[in-house]
């Protein structure tokens, strides 16, 4: 009686249970995700790494005193790295339907995601300016970012719950005796 117990409790914690898929417009139809009340009570996740990123060089040349050449160069690299799965919230609706989220607070700190032209998938991507040597051009908080080539790959997910509750009662019966 235990086992069946230990059973029918994993049954229904295996049930509960949710899982990413991506946010697609399927998705957004299927659970009535049409107004930016609705939208801002999903989580949302991301498939894949993303990491922003700009430098600055700076150098210059010259002689010592000892009249040899001096040439010298500084270069300032600022990274911004969001982990696969981390956690984002509906911002604002922006251009051709785009979903802009938010991975953190403060001024015009969002990344906007929408559905790439010719994509049978509906998958809503990272939206970028790209260039083949620099990567895509992103405009984080006020500042010029470059997305690595590897973080346009990068979709919204969400998590999907099917809860399903089974009620089953069983009788068994023994028989009868003459």
């Amino acid at each position: 009686m235990n086992f069946f117990r230990s059973c029918v409790f994993l049954c229904l914690c295996l049930a509960g249970c949710g899982v990413k898929v991506p946010y697609t417009n399927q998705i957004k139809n299927d659970f009535n995700l049409d107004s930016e009340r609705e939208v801002k009570k999903v989580q949302f996740y991301i498939s894949s790494t993303i990491i922003l990123q700009k430098s600055k060089s700076s150098g210059n040349q010259g002689t010592a005193d000892n009249g040899s050449l001096i040439a010298s160069s500084n270069k300032e690299q600022d990274r911004i790295i969001i982990p696969v799965n981390a956690k984002c919230i509906f911002d604002k609706y922006g251009d051709n339907d785009a979903l802009i989220v938010r991975f953190e607070t403060g001024v015009n700190k969002t990344i906007s995601f929408s559905v790439r032209p010719g994509q049978a998938n509906g998958k809503y991507y990272l939206v970028a300016d790209w260039y083949q040597e620099k990567g895509g051009k992103i405009t984080y908080g006020d500042d010029i970012y470059y997305a690595t080539p590897s973080s346009g790959s990068a979709y919204l997910q969400v998590v999907l719950k099917k809860l399903q509750k089974t009620k089953r009662k069983d009788r068994i019966i023994k028989g009868m005796k003459v």
